[in-house]
């Protein structure tokens, strides 16, 4: 287990140079100029004089960095992520890693608590769909997950905040930010159930979907574990059906369960983008769609950056995992 964890380890940094190329390339490629968007409202007033905005838009590329050969721009910014420096943002001037430090709590706070909801509710219906398989309760279940499964959350957090968020029905969740405005000065109870109360909406709509697939594959997992001859000769010792599937057939059936975990992280992040934008959520999806729209290269290669770390960690974590819960499973042979 050492041996692979630290392969897995050293093998994470030609992993992740070679996203940080694709990403970079594929970020300076893209339409828009971040200097001529930086000093725009500027430059508008300076179309009688043309000649003065086109010398203050290059002198901004050149502060940037941008007049540079792309190899270069590269060159540079991998020396400076080294000692974890970001750059500055185009947009403010301030430090990338000091507007991220600001976002990532909440991105992670909504993210963690979602992917515990989903297993927290995933397993035990994905073991009742397959121990009742047919049966009407099983049946119900896969309509209602295959169902919100296909809903996209854009339309779903938007049907939230009509019906439950003031817009034309009832008034019941709170449909922006994360803390009501006098939340510094409520006793941590008061405070908790306030941050409940805003994050209600959002992490329904990044919890849904993966607890509908989570469930599906739990089902599909379990079904498959107990048709096996182990389980068969397992009830043929006149074990009770509960003893068979928590005690022999759960931690087989829990492996692609805990496989998806890896993914299931980077996946969520990237869903938040959508959903914190739509519920005006200071988080760092909030702060990526911006910064996308604003051409502001240093906090988008930053957020793409931690992105991909966390999805090899993720992956990393997941495989570990696999060897806990079976440990006849070899690492090094996977």
């Amino acid at each position: 287990m050492k041996t692979y964890i630290l392969k897995r380890i050293l093998l994470i940094i030609p992993t992740m140079l070679g996203i940080t190329v694709i990403t970079f390339m594929i970020i300076r490629l893209a339409p828009g100029d971040p200097a001529a968007m930086r000093v725009g409202s500027a430059a508008q007033g300076m179309i009688g004089n043309q000649q003065l905005a086109n010398e203050i838009i290059e002198k901004t590329r050149q502060q940037f960095g941008l007049d540079k050969p792309i190899y270069v721009q590269y060159a540079l910014w991998l020396k400076s992520i080294v000692t974890l420096d970001f750059g500055r943002s185009y947009k403010d001037n301030r430090p990338v890693m000091e507007k991220i430090w600001e976002r990532l709590p909440v991105t992670l706070q909504l993210n963690i608590i979602s992917i515990f909801l989903t297993y927290l509710f995933a397993i035990p219906l994905g073991i009742y769909s397959a121990t009742h398989q047919y049966s009407a309760g099983d049946k119900v279940a896969t309509v209602a997950l295959f169902v919100m499964y296909s809903l996209p959350s854009f339309w779903v957090a938007t049907v939230l905040i009509l019906f439950l968020g003031g817009g034309d029905y009832w008034h019941i969740f709170p449909i922006s930010g994360i803390s009501s405005l006098d939340a510094e000065q409520m006793g941590f109870g008061q405070w908790l159930l306030d941050r409940i109360w805003h994050l209600a909406l959002p992490v329904f709509c990044l919890t849904y979907g993966a607890l509908a697939y989570v469930s599906r594959q739990m089902r599909a997992g379990m079904l498959e574990t107990i048709r096996q001859d182990y389980i068969r000769t397992a009830r043929a010792k006149g074990l009770s059906e509960r003893a068979v599937v928590f005690k022999h057939a759960l931690r087989n059936s829990l492996i692609p369960i805990v496989t998806l975990l890896g993914f299931l992280l980077p996946a969520m992040l990237g869903g938040s983008i959508i959903i914190e934008s739509i519920f005006t959520i200071p988080g760092m999806g909030q702060l990526g769609f911006e910064a996308i729209l604003s051409r502001d290269y240093p906090v988008v290669m930053a957020i793409s950056t931690i992105a991909a770390f966390l999805t090899l960690i993720g992956l990393l974590l997941s495989d570990i995992c696999y060897a806990i819960v079976n440990p006849t499973i070899s690492l090094e042979a996977q």
